[in-house]
Formats: structure tokens, C-alpha cells, sequence
């Protein structure tokens, strides 16, 4: 969708299958992509040294598991953690010591509506999420003096691949549907969000938390 808007884009992931389905998907031309393992300091510090400056970031990488609190181990934390709260921050710290945040650009990383809405069994990741919230507003802070923006976007169920690895039944999914009064979004609803945060038409926003959940933490 950036790519659509007119965004000369640089893509990241650990698969090189599926990040060269993404690059292939992409509108316009002079894109980048680059395998990164986020769980790795050393591809980090690789990733951070070949990027170009930027006007925009999007970090959204992330995974969950479901363990009751008295099941947590500390390796199901750090996993966790190193993902989805760890690699976000290492990033950002190397890519601003190197200066490859513009002046006036935008930071935008993918929360959850989990950092406010509990579910059972769903105790690291919401913790972890929680943690990119009030990361984000101490960074919006320090970065206004250069008006980059930080914002975060906590997004509701929205059904993905990732539901094909038999994570949740047919029935389960109906009666979670039944929870949202506008039904399930799609991805693109995610991605119209970001854009919005990465464009101008936000600028003088900044240190935000945009829900975007069809209405199911109203309840």
C-alpha cells in the first residue's frame, strides 16, 4: 500500500521466500530489500549499516505464544521479547547514532490492543507490546527536536496466514468475529493507518497510540 502511494520503499524480513513475494507486489520501481534476522545483534548492526536515510520506519515485526502465567519460562520471555520489544529499540538506537533518520520523518511501530485488553494466557506478548507503547512516547519526546514523529498503532484481530498453521479452529474464529461490532478488518485497514502516520497529514502528531479494532475495546 505505501508502494501504491507513491513510497520508494526498503523491505525487511528473516524469510527470502516471503520477502521476495512482498518485493514482487511492490508498485514503482527503486525499492530494496534486505534479509535480516531482527533476533540477531550482529544482523541488526548489518541491517542498520545498509540502509539509507529515511524519511519513514515501520516496525512490525513480532510473534506471540499463548502460556499461562504460571507456565512462563524465561525462554518463551526472552524469545518473545528479543522480537518483538528488543530488536525494535537496538534498531532505532544504531540507525540514530548513524543519523539515517531524517529530519522531519516519521516512526510508526505495530502494537496490539493486547497492552490494554487482556486475554487469558496472553501475558508476555501483551507485556511486550506494552513495553513498545511507552517506549515510543519517551522516544516521540527526545526526537522532537528534530520533528521526527513517533506513534504507535494497536490493531484488533485481523485474520492472516498465520491462521493456516491450525492456530484456531473455524468455530473459535466465528465466536471471536461475533466480539467486534464492525466484524473483523483486513490488513490493509493496518495499512492505511501507517501511512497516515508517515505522512505529512500527521506531523503534529506525536507520542499517539492509534487503536485500530472495529470497535471491540469499546465493549
Amino acid at each position: 500500500e505505501c508502494s501504491k502511494a507513491g513510497a520508494k520503499l526498503v523491505i525487511s524480513g528473516r524469510s527470502e521466500e516471503r520477502l521476495g513475494k512482498v518485493y514482487g507486489c511492490l508498485e514503482g520501481e527503486g525499492h530494496e530489500r534486505y534479509i535480516a534476522d531482527l533476533t540477531s545483534r550482529s544482523s541488526i548492526d548489518d541491517l542498520a549499516d545498509l540502509l539509507p536515510p529515511l524519511d519513514g520506519l515501520v516496525l512490525c515485526a513480532g510473534i506471540t505464544k499463548t502460556i499461562p502465567v504460571k507456565f512462563i519460562s524465561d525462554e518463551a520471555v526472552d524469545e518473545i521479547f528479543r522480537t518483538n520489544t528488543f530488536s525494535s529499540m537496538q534498531l532505532i538506537k544504531k540507525l540514530l547514532k548513524q543519523k539515517k533518520l531524517k529530519r522531519g520523518g516519521s516512526i510508526v511501530f505495530i502494537s496490539s490492543i493486547s497492552t490494554s485488553y487482556a486475554d487469558k494466557g496472553n501475558s508476555i506478548y501483551a507485556a511486550s507490546k506494552g513495553a513498545i507503547n511507552s517506549f515510543s512516547r519517551v522516544l516521540a519526546l527526545e526526537m522532537a527536536t528534530k520533528n521526527i514523529t513517533s506513534n504507535c498503532i494497536q490493531p484488533g484481530f485481523v485474520p492472516t496466514s498465520m491462521l493456516e498453521k491450525g492456530s484456531i479452529t473455524e468455530d473459535q474464529l466465528e465466536a471471536e468475529k461475533k466480539k467486534y461490532p464492525l466484524g473483523f478488518g483486513d490488513v490493509t485497514d493496518i495499512a492505511y493507518g501507517v501511512i497516515y502516520l508517515l505522512s505529512d497529514a500527521s506531523k503534529w502528531i506525536t507520542g499517539s497510540i492509534f487503536t485500530i479494532d472495529g470497535g471491540v475495546t469499546l465493549r
